[in-house]
């Protein structure tokens, strides 16, 4: 099935609000930007991942990220969407329009992996970096990141 530009950056946005949410539930410089760069990762590696993968072979294959269909744009975050833990609300409610816009042009099998890449673009976020100012200290994954973790997992329904 094909999207439309519209229908591309919906589905797109899923797993960078996940990610995103998930890094700044702990915020630090360094810590933030290597989680950054671990999400970057999980989004570039992921058609190759999931070959068979209709919807990220559709919004994550080389192609398509080479193209320009795939706007980055910069996300709402609030100050007190971080506080709050609201932050990790919205980008469940962003999961949930992105799996809506996906609809019946994919099979139920493909839908659940795609949830499946999202929660790994968390995991990979929560585990990128540690306590500690450079990141590099144990736990890797902060009480808070556990947290939102549980909360994603339990929304993808995985």
């Amino acid at each position: 099935m094909t999207y439309t530009p519209e229908e591309l950056n919906t589905i797109a946005q899923a797993p960078m609000a996940i990610g995103m949410a998930v890094a700044l539930t702990d915020v630090g410089v360094v810590s933030t930007a290597i989680e950054a760069v671990a999400l970057s990762k999980e989004l570039a590696g992921a058609a190759k991942k999931y070959p068979t993968n209709s919807i990220v072979q559709a919004t994550f294959s080389e192609a398509v990220l080479s193209s320009g269909k795939i706007h980055r744009s910069k996300p709402d975050v609030k100050a007190e969407d971080i506080e709050s833990g609201a932050i990790v609300t919205k980008a469940i409610a962003t999961v949930d329009l992105a799996i809506a816009t996906i609809g019946t042009k994919a099979t139920p099998e493909e839908i659940t992996q795609f949830k499946q890449f999202i929660y790994a673009c968390a995991e990979a976020v929560a585990s990128a970096a540690g306590s500690g100012l450079f990141g590099s200290g144990d736990p890797k994954i902060s009480p808070t990141e556990a947290s939102a973790l549980s909360k994603i997992k339990a929304a993808l329904s995985i």
